[in-house]
């Protein structure tokens, strides 16, 4: 029976660093095959299983996938960048955040993948893997096995439900895995096998191994291939549920909001450096008369504290870090995982009680009149310090993402923030001296306001279109 092509890489050059680890390599993952890759530690291995994955840039080549009739660019060297269709992914360090419950983590990967599923569903497929008692508790809660159960489940359960042929990554899936598990993963791989999905693997397990169709062989950068044993039986799976159009980006934008709200003393701790320099400020000028041309200062002490908490990395971040997590979203969402991760992880409201409460504090000597004047049209700076926010934001993902190499003068990006920040002080420094006037000059406060946050919406937009070499 002839099958088709769910994905193929062609002759992709990939490099870790300075290090060429794949060189012309070329593969083709057909409907209902297991393909097995094997090699050396540092071979390779997870590095083509990350390349068909779209997460690697590529020196050369490209990467394609086929759904139906429609084929995707994932990836190519010329660096367009698409999102993948839907998929099942393990990484090797799983890509799960400890704060997400394993029920929650079942149902992302299923949505992510367009699979809709309702509570038994997900609870029917927890039970297969010996979860179902844990649904409830956190992923960080969990031992290596169990969290590693998870993880595998979690990249196998999106075919397992699907009405059509999908591809399943899988990065080093049985390890850390007891036999029974083990058992269970080989059973499950040959039943999906046998409903059209293809599973690429990389494995050192030669028992793993033995059930796959093909078996390639990574040596000095190329590749080797050798026909596998096609072993063992397979499990019975979960009845397939129905598809749904929702999209990625909705499904990551509800994760990392759940996320930021399941610890919202982290959100709120972003604040913590602004109220300290509220309360310095406020120490070194509580007995000062503001008056004549110190407005510009009083404005720059009154902004001062959101600005910090604007440039402040988010907790979002050090989740996104976590096993891996940040790059199993880049690759279930593709290249609209940063941007979207920056508006939703900057805590963009952050900047206007921030701002209102220094006003309050820091105010005390000037006149009534303006105080009121100043107070009607404070609004329009914390605003757009919020754009600023999400600029920073943006800049701390670029880092998480870049290589350590790459990554060392990344955060040096910040200070050009600073413009953005010295423009909103002249903007408030007018609207104490004039209040807000309407006409289009330069030094208008509007306009003012308005210069700011495009420099802002450059950094941001800077930040999100360079690639993660």
């Amino acid at each position: 029976m002839l099958s088709s092509p769910l994905a193929q890489v062609k002759g992709i050059d990939v490099h870790r660093g300075p290090f060429k680890v794949l060189e012309g390599a070329s593969v083709t993952l057909e409907e209902g095959e297991i393909v097995a890759v094997m090699g050396e530690n540092g071979s390779g291995k997870t590095t083509l299983i990350e390349a068909f994955a779209g997460i690697l840039p590529l020196r050369s080549g490209e990467v394609i996938w086929q759904e139906g009739d429609e084929s995707t660019v994932v990836r190519d060297s010329e660096g367009r960048r698409n999102p993948p269709p839907p998929m099942g992914l393990t990484l090797q360090r799983g890509g799960i955040c400890g704060d997400e419950t394993v029920f929650e983590r079942m149902a992302v990967s299923l949505s992510v993948a367009g699979i809709s599923s309702d509570v038994e569903q997900i609870l029917e497929l927890l039970e297969h893997w010996g979860l179902r008692h844990r649904s409830n508790d956190r992923v960080a809660h969990l031992s290596g096995g169990l969290r590693r159960r998870l993880a595998i489940l979690c990249g196998l359960a999106p075919a397992a439900l699907s009405q059509s042929p999908r591809v399943v990554l899988l990065d080093e899936p049985s390890e850390g895995l007891d036999e029974s598990a083990k058992v269970t993963l080989r059973g499950w791989i040959r039943a999906l096998s046998s409903k059209n999905h293809g599973i690429l693997m990389a494995t050192h397990d030669k028992e793993l191994s033995s059930c796959a169709d093909r078996v390639l062989v990574i040596e000095d950068k190329s590749l080797r291939e050798a026909p596998g044993d096609s072993s063992g039986e397979p499990s019975k799976l979960p009845g397939i549920s129905q598809t749904s159009e929702q999209s990625p980006i909705s499904s990551l934008v509800r994760w990392s909001m759940r996320m930021e709200l399941r610890n919202p003393i982290e959100t709120v701790g972003r604040a913590t450096p602004a109220i300290v320099a509220i309360l310095l400020s406020y120490a070194l000028i509580m007995d000062h008369d503001f008056q004549g041309n110190d407005s510009r200062l009083l404005a720059a002490l009154i902004l001062a504290p959101a600005f910090i908490a604007s440039i402040s990395s988010p907790a979002l971040v050090s989740r996104l870090s976590e096993s891996d997590c940040g790059r199993w979203w880049n690759a279930v969402a593709g290249p609209m995982a940063r941007p979207a991760f920056s508006i939703t992880g900057s805590s963009i409201l952050l900047p206007i009680p921030v701002t209102y409460l220094s006003w309050f504090v820091l105010s005390g000597s000037v006149d009534d009149q303006v105080s009121s004047e100043v107070i009607l049209w404070l609004w329009i700076p914390a605003l757009v310090m919020m754009d600023l926010a999400i600029a920073a934001t943006a800049l701390h993902l670029l880092v998480a993402d870049l290589s350590r190499s790459s990554a060392a003068p990344a955060p040096l990006l910040l200070v050009v923030l600073v413009w953005p920040f010295l423009e909103l002080t002249d903007a408030l420094s007018s609207i104490i001296d004039e209040g807000v006037t309407w006409g289009l000059s330069i030094h208008e406060p509007l306009v003012t306001c308005i210069v700011a946050s495009l420099i802002s919406a450059l950094v941001w937009l800077a930040a999100v279109m360079i690639p993660d070499y």
